[in-house]
């Protein structure tokens, strides 16, 4: 392998997140700061760092669950740029994959990709938990409606008149996929009155 760029990949999954102290210390020449979930490998500075790398590149990410949230994208990743001979560094784990790697290391990063996931799995678990208990206490009240029933009903009138939803959402500063939703639960929301 050539002696390549050092490049750093950080992800939050809120703005709320200091990317900052993911990567502390370590001197790179290009940092690629995600803010997004990693529900999905379909992330903008991800595909940026990929298309970015050439070979002899270290890529060094704080962690595991910071590239990927399941053991199938992880894997897929880790293979993705390692086919490209691009090394990879999990700083956490203190873990290194090149291509060359040995059926140990191999274990070790589904072993790790592995105990990641499960770990989500029962922090995701707990929070459902936690939000069924506030719920029977009474103290749960869940995400506040974006609309009023008004603009409910008017976002159907139109819908039903045929306009483009995409106007529609833009119209109401929501999303489409907001929008949708509101749609799907219609017929829960009766006509206002009107005075």
């Amino acid at each position: 392998m050539t002696q390549g760029k050092k490049i750093g990949y950080i992800r939050v999954s809120s703005i709320d997140q200091n990317p900052g102290r993911q990567l502390e210390g370590i001197e790179l020449d290009r940092t690629y700061i995600e803010k997004a979930s990693g529900k999905t490998t379909e992330r903008p500075k991800l595909k940026e760092m990929i298309d970015y790398v050439r070979d002899g590149d270290t890529i060094y990410v704080h962690s595991m669950d910071r590239l990927a949230r399941n053991l199938i994208d992880l894997r897929q990743i880790v293979n993705l740029l390692t086919d490209q001979q691009v090394e990879i560094c999990f700083v956490k784990e203190n873990l290194t994959f090149n291509g060359e790697d040995s059926p140990m290391s191999i274990l070790l990063l589904t072993m790790m990709g592995a105990f990641a996931e499960f770990e989500r799995s029962i922090i995701r678990e707990r929070q459902q938990e936690g939000i069924a208990l506030a719920k029977k206490k009474g103290l749960y009240k869940g995400r506040k409606k974006v609309l009023s029933d008004e603009q409910v009903y008017a976002i159907q009138v139109r819908v039903l008149n045929g306009e483009k939803k995409s106007d529609i959402a833009r119209d109401m500063q929501i999303s489409r996929g907001t929008l949708y939703k509101y749609l799907e639960r219609e017929k829960l929301v009766s006509r206002p009155k009107v005075t």
